[in-house]
């Protein structure tokens, strides 16, 4: 699971720092530029490998350094021109200029890298998984902010190494459904009375259609409702009002669903779902082949949200049970597999990070564990998962550092790492994700496809 934008630490350049004429050897997992200097690595944002840039130091530690390109003197054949006109400025994407093979290839070379470095084992490059490079995300959260003196609302992304908003026209990476919104949904917030006293906006791109959810800290006159209301009917959107952080109020429109293996899933517009539909439906589809799914198996799903993996397990095994620390995709869980008739999937809502042997699930036997964490990683449930022996375990990441730690437990327990994918879930980003399979003992390993 990742944030689209997040607001980083501004960084100040040093008064009279130097200014070095510097070669990038390869792009480190963030898609920043790395060169060397007196045996010192340092890391330039906008420089491809084989471009050579006067850079200009930002910050400088015993280890490595940072810079700021100052002027490019050399330009990389896998150089293209950036599709989003605030790429630079907007601190969403970093590697728009970047071509697709570039990107896949050094997050990839990354993966196996630190894996290697941590466990001991380098796992054989494969295929990556991947879908559209553009259009994919059905999922962005803008900031709202009223500037009195120029009267007028401000509706955008974070800007790079700042907190301040970025007013966005355009969103290429965003679904052209949801792009199209952004134009007009300014409009419509502008010309609210409550327009001083928004917070944000989250649109969702469910299957039936667009979702918007509108953070308010006022209340909201009957003018404004009928207004955003009128929107809803033009644009043939779903609004959901927001007036605190727990509250969530319906104000048109049907509940949104999405769709992976036959399977339609509900969903409130604030759980969490993968935001890449083409790469899940991938990931969902490969982790089924490398569980290699009997019918009379029990399969123990960890960090199971609201049943992406647990649901299409549902249908291929004879029971599996779903984990999950947040009571809402608990519910929404069991709710779904009552509505496809999947009679043999059960929900626990448990945290994970607690003492799990105590918890009512651990007494059971599994044959297969599949297990999707955080970008903290599943510490506090892998020696269990070593305790129950599974025959294959799959291991969706968002972090390889994590994963890497993870990895190290099964491995010391006899298991071996049969195959590693890397997910190109968010092009353009330095989120790095990753699956795995782990075998134990002599099991045959699965024939890569």
């Amino acid at each position: 699971m990742a944030q689209f934008y997040s607001p980083k630490r501004r960084v100040t350049t040093r008064q009279n720092s130097p200014v070095l004429t510097l070669t990038v050897d390869n792009l480190d997992p963030f898609g920043q530029g790395v060169a060397h200097h007196n045996g010192k690595a340092i890391f330039v944002p906008g420089v491809l490998p084989g471009e050579q840039a006067e850079v200009q130091l930002t910050e400088e530690k015993n280890k490595f350094a940072k810079g700021r390109l100052k002027r490019l003197l050399s330009r990389s054949p896998q150089r293209v021109e950036p599709r989003c006109p605030h790429f630079g400025v907007c601190g969403g994407c970093q590697q728009q200029h970047a071509d697709e093979s570039l990107q896949q290839q050094s997050k990839a070379a990354a993966l196996v890298r630190m894996i290697a470095r941590e466990t001991g084992v380098t796992p054989q490059q494969e295929p990556v998984i991947a879908g559209p490079q553009y259009g994919y995300r059905r999922r962005a959260r803008l900031g709202l902010l009223w500037q009195p003196k120029q009267q007028r609302l401000v509706m955008g992304f974070r800007q790079a190494a700042s907190s301040d908003l970025v007013p966005v026209t355009r969103c290429p990476v965003l679904h052209p459904e949801l792009e199209q919104l952004l134009t007009p949904l300014r409009a419509c917030l502008s010309a609210l009375q409550v327009a001083r006293r928004l917070g944000h906006v989250e649109l969702v791109l469910a299957d039936n259609g667009p979702v918007l959810v509108l953070r308010h800290l006022d209340a909201l006159k009957e003018d404004d409702r009928q207004a955003l209301q009128a929107f809803a009917r033009t644009k043939n959107v779903t609004i959901y009002l927001a007036p605190d952080s727990d509250s969530l109020e319906k104000l048109c429109g049907e509940t949104p669903y999405y769709q992976v293996d036959g399977l339609r899933l509900d969903f409130s517009p604030r759980d969490f779902i993968q935001v890449n539909d083409h790469v899940n439906q991938q990931m969902v589809a490969q982790a089924l082949e490398w569980l290699s799914i009997q019918p009379n198996d029990r399969v123990l799903d960890l960090f199971c949200g609201m049943g992406n993996f647990t649901l299409p397990l549902a249908r291929r095994a004879a029971a599996v049970v779903g984990i999950e620390g947040v009571a809402t995709l608990v519910a929404n869980g069991q709710y779904n597999a009552h509505k496809n008739r999947l009679n043999n999937a059960s929900f626990f809502h448990e945290n994970l990070e607690e003492d799990v042997e105590q918890q009512p699930w651990a007494a059971q036997g599994f044959d297969k564990v599949m297990l999707d964490p955080a970008r903290a990683g599943a510490a506090g449930v892998m020696s269990h998962i070593v305790k129950l022996a599974p025959e294959r375990v799959v291991y969706v990441s968002c972090n390889p550092t994590t994963l890497a730690r993870d990895s190290k437990v099964l491995l010391s327990a006899g298991y071996r790492l049969a195959r590693v994918r890397m997910l190109d879930m968010f092009p353009h980003t330095g989120h790095l994700e990753s699956m795995a399979l782990f075998i134990n003992g002599s099991a045959p390993e699965v024939a890569a496809k």
